[in-house]
């Protein structure tokens, strides 16, 4: 059974081992670290089991058109948890952190297929471009009415996402 929860103190070593272990290099792991460092880890929830800690994922600010936003990134299963629910549950419950901060949209690089399920759709459709220049990866999800940014806003990441 699995459950999630806001990172606490003493997480850190694990959530760090997540990430590693969920990606080819340990950049995304580093990434939070910085995060954290800076104190840009708005939303940091983690999936656990009996075991411990199996999942995570973060949002960071973002900014675009004047306005704050979050984006999510990264989102990270251990191999012999995924296909299971886990990263859907981190999802869901990372988005309604997220909505509870006030935040008007959020916006994540990932796989479009993966992420319509939870109501993120193409950015380009709602006119908003990104600073990596990413096009068919790059989706959003307004949090409230009139939460996205003006069409024609180039989304900006925390500095920290310069070191991926």
């Amino acid at each position: 059974m699995y459950y999630c929860r806001p990172e606490r103190a003493g997480d850190e070593a694990a959530i760090h081992e997540v990430n590693a272990e969920a990606f080819p290099t340990a950049a995304e792991a580093r990434l939070v670290d910085a995060l954290r460092a800076a104190g840009r880890l708005a939303v940091s929830i983690v999936a656990s089991d009996s075991q411990g800690v199996v999942g995570h994922i973060a949002f960071s600010p973002v900014t675009a058109g004047g306005m704050q936003g979050l984006g999510l990134a990264p989102l990270a299963v251990r191999e012999m948890h995924r296909r299971r629910g886990v990263a859907a549950m981190l999802v869901r419950e990372g988005l309604a952190a997220c909505g509870s901060l006030g935040s008007g949209f959020v916006v994540v690089l990932g796989d479009p297929a993966y992420y319509a399920r939870f109501g993120f759709a193409p950015a380009v459709e709602s006119g908003l471009g990104n600073e990596y220049g990413v096009r068919d990866e790059f989706m959003v999800l307004a949090l409230r009415p009139g939460g996205l940014p003006p069409r024609g806003s180039i989304v900006r990441y925390a500095p920290e996402f310069a070191q991926l």
